[in-house]
């Protein structure tokens, strides 16, 4: 049994699908308790700042919006020396640093944690700022903690039913369900950006 896991949601809630990753561990700890060994954190988009969080696990689980080029909904699983070149659906700018960059240094630094399980899942929308998880791509959430809790079983490690530990998860005002609620419909709100800013034809 793998001395400490971590596992790790990562993606943009703001973007549409590529939110998958984070609501799938905010979905976990909703519904599953673990002992001080397994840590759950909502990664988001913060790069190199999780270098810590792997410096201190044995063994990583990861969920997020990969592009694999396959069908929208479908669930990829890619372990190990596998897992840097398929990483992530979509860099929100050029100053985020890609997920690939955090295993890399880890690597170099003689860090990275042992073994590295990727649950990811092909996006169907990430063009939609302001957006929420597609329903197709939202119904593989299940599935893909049934994943996750599968392998950790695999290791010794049995999940209890009932609220995990949130700490490590985003503020609860966005939460799926309160995101879901609170944010306006499309046609209220520009989802491509800044509307005052974009280009007019003349």
């Amino acid at each position: 049994m793998p001395a400490n896991v971590l596992i790790l949601g990562i993606g943009n809630v703001l973007w549409a699908d590529e939110g998958f990753g984070v609501r799938c561990v905010e979905q976990l700890a909703s519904r599953y308790a673990f002992d001080n060994n397994v840590r759950l954190l909502d990664g988001g988009t913060q790069g190199l700042y999780l270098l810590p969080f792997l410096e201190e696990a044995d063994s990583l689980i990861v969920f997020d919006a990969v592009d694999y080029g396959l069908e929208p909904g479908t669930l990829k699983i890619v372990e190990n020396d596998e897992v840097p070149q398929f990483m992530g659906a979509k860099k929100m700018s050029l100053h985020q640093t890609g997920f690939q960059d955090v295993i890399a240094t880890a690597q170099l630094m003689g860090y990275c944690p042992e073994q590295l399980l990727l649950i990811g899942c092909q996006p169907e929308e990430l063009e939609d700022y302001g957006g929420g998880l597609r329903d197709q791509i939202a119904a593989r959430i299940d599935p893909a903690i049934e994943i996750a809790l599968e392998r950790l079983r695999g290791w010794g490690i049995e999940a209890r039913k009932g609220s995990g530990d949130q700490s490590l998860l985003a503020d609860a005002s966005i939460m799926r369900d309160a995101y879901e609620e609170g944010r306006p419909d499309a046609a209220s709100a520009c989802r491509t950006g800044d509307d005052r800013f974009f280009p007019t034809a003349k």
